[in-house]
């Protein structure tokens, strides 16, 4: 089962064909949120590792998806990765998602939640937004919560298409110049941009790739989970050398942090792509990093 303590990532940001819909907006706050609640196309989902989080409060009609199981293990002890569109459509047609749900997803992080965002957005479904703040907001907000586990949901009916424009791998890495032909941002912190935690104890190369900007994921949130105003998050993206018109890659150890980034960029309007793999992926291929 995938741990949220150990993943890492990478993202680059690109045009996704459309899905047959208008994109609707990709953060939504809680007083939008409870607005929405009477629509029966809205979907709520609760992401935790554990259902008993879930049953421990959750918004009204919110349905429980389980975050391991849209971010499997993968090859070579790779953790946080995407899984084939047959799970993808298994898990979330079963919390009630369709193809023309409005989809809004929390969790008790911000990368959780920016981790499932990834997933519906990756495989095509185009009315998926993060509610700001999390549970965490809407208690705050005084609005309903309820416990207990999921009630039943009419299975949705999902169609994922898998958008490869939006995922990154080291080959694709290779090619590109990073600050000129693509943005390649690391979104780890310090220890492990600059390999002083020895990668992460000999899990992976100590160092990160050549070009690569750093933006620590938690930099674009404030101390309560909710992301920074929009010219505040895009002021902290161009000094990495991000741009219209150029692709932002996004990295971090296994690629769940690096979901955040993804999501920001996406949330701005840059093309977005995500390095699943990450520098675990790097390094077990023996590509160079630097400590630098």
């Amino acid at each position: 089962m995938p741990r949220l303590a150990l993943a890492a990532c990478v993202v680059l940001l690109v045009v996704a064909p459309a899905f047959g819909q208008a994109p609707s907006p990709m953060l939504v706050s809680v007083a939008e949120l409870a607005g929405m609640l009477t629509d029966p196309n809205v979907v709520v989902l609760h992401i935790a590792d554990r259902a008993a989080a879930f049953e421990e409060g959750h918004i009204r009609g919110a349905r429980f998806v389980r975050y391991g199981d849209f971010a499997v293990d993968g090859p070579d002890d790779l953790g946080s990765e995407l899984p084939a569109a047959g799970t993808v459509k298994q898990v979330f047609e079963a919390a009630g998602v369709s193809d023309d749900s409005r989809v809004i997803v929390y969790a008790q992080s911000p990368v959780a939640a920016a981790r499932a965002f990834f997933t519906l957005d990756v495989f095509g479904h185009r009315r998926v937004a993060i509610l700001d703040g999390g549970l965490r907001a809407w208690r705050e907000a005084k609005q309903p919560v309820d416990t207990g586990p999921t009630s039943s949901v009419r299975t949705g009916r999902f169609t994922p298409r898998l958008n490869a424009a939006r995922l990154a791998d080291a080959t694709f890495i290779q090619r590109q110049v990073p600050g000129k032909s693509i943005a390649l941002v690391d979104v780890r912190p310090d220890a492990e941009f600059f390999g002083t935690d020895g990668g992460m104890g000999g899990m992976h190369a100590a160092g990160h790739i050549a070009g690569a900007k750093q933006v620590t994921w938690n930099s674009l949130v404030d101390g309560d989970g909710r992301f920074l105003p929009r010219e505040e998050l895009r002021a902290r993206l161009e000094a990495a050398g991000v741009a219209d018109g150029r692709p932002v890659v996004s990295y971090c150890m296994v690629g769940m942090r690096a979901s955040v980034v993804y999501f920001v960029a996406r949330h701005l309007g840059y093309d977005a792509r995500l390095y699943d793999g990450s520098i675990h992926d790097w390094s077990r291929r023996k590509l160079p990093v630097v400590r630098k």
